[in-house]
């Protein structure tokens, strides 16, 4: 009777496909505490670096499995290929992440007015956030050069109007008014409405200040958007600022066409 040598185990399989499985897990539970706000971002983002790491262990855990499989031919090739697929699926955020790191420029202010950027509700900020602080002439350079479309709107609506618009684009958007909103008085020519609004993916903060001023007979909206955390917010405040004054287009041009059915 001929007998076969027992084939041996890849443990580093065994360990790829747990560690991928915690990985995935605990960025999972780490995204779901802070989006409905049962983690502080300070704590979400140490949990994100730790999560990154585990992913970069499972992964090479697989490679030494790997090796094991092919130069021993050892047993372990499903949790090998389930610890390398959940560590890949972990790690496509933070690709995306350092995609948008070597393409967008390091900014994390943004304002369609350089001169004279909206005034940002600082009171609920903490030494831990970034520091607002003027735009050097380089950041100033990289935004007019990068987010040309990063300007003010003008309209040709009174300003009561025009405020009671941008409002209504902000209770559409579900961002958190800090402090009281401004209401239309008579022979008031300037109002700044601040928020908190979040980024699309990891619901990471930014403060975000809505100017609306009166110009002769138009009206002038400016928009600023900082990013609380982070020295890179990944195009995060253009695209939010774009998207918005966007919005606000479309919402004046349905009360102007409203208006003017009537």
């Amino acid at each position: 009777m001929t007998t076969y040598p027992q084939r041996q185990v890849a443990r580093a399989a065994h360990w790829s496909r747990r560690i991928g499985a915690f990985s995935a897990v605990l960025l999972l539970t780490a995204w779901v505490g802070h989006h409905y706000g049962l983690v502080e971002t300070d704590g979400f983002l140490w949990v994100l670096a730790l999560v990154a790491l585990l992913a970069l262990l499972a992964l090479l855990f697989a490679g030494f499995a790997l090796a094991r499989l092919w130069n021993q031919g050892a047993i372990g090739g499903r949790d090998l290929s389930v610890g390398a697929l959940l560590a890949i699926l972990v790690l496509v955020p933070y690709s995306v992440a350092g995609y948008r790191i070597a393409t967008y420029p390091p900014l994390r202010d943004i304002s369609t007015d350089l001169d004279n950027p909206p005034r940002l509700d600082v009171g609920s900020r903490t030494a831990a956030m970034n520091v607002l602080a003027p735009l050097t002439p380089g950041e100033e350079r990289l935004q007019a050069e990068i987010y040309p479309l990063v300007t003010g709107h003008r309209y040709d609506l009174p300003f009561d109007e025009t405020l009671a618009a941008v409002q209504t684009v902000l209770d559409r958007r579900g961002w958190t008014i800090v402090g009281d909103i401004p209401g239309p008085q008579e022979g008031q020519n300037e109002a700044t409405i601040t928020a908190l609004a979040t980024s699309f993916v990891l619901d990471l903060p930014a403060d975000v200040a809505v100017r609306i001023t009166t110009d002769g007979e138009t009206t002038l909206v400016d928009m600023r958007s900082a990013s609380r955390y982070g020295r890179h917010d990944l195009g995060d405040n253009a695209e939010r600022t774009i998207a918005f004054l966007a919005e606000l287009d479309q919402e004046i041009s349905a009360q102007i066409g409203t208006t003017a059915a009537q």
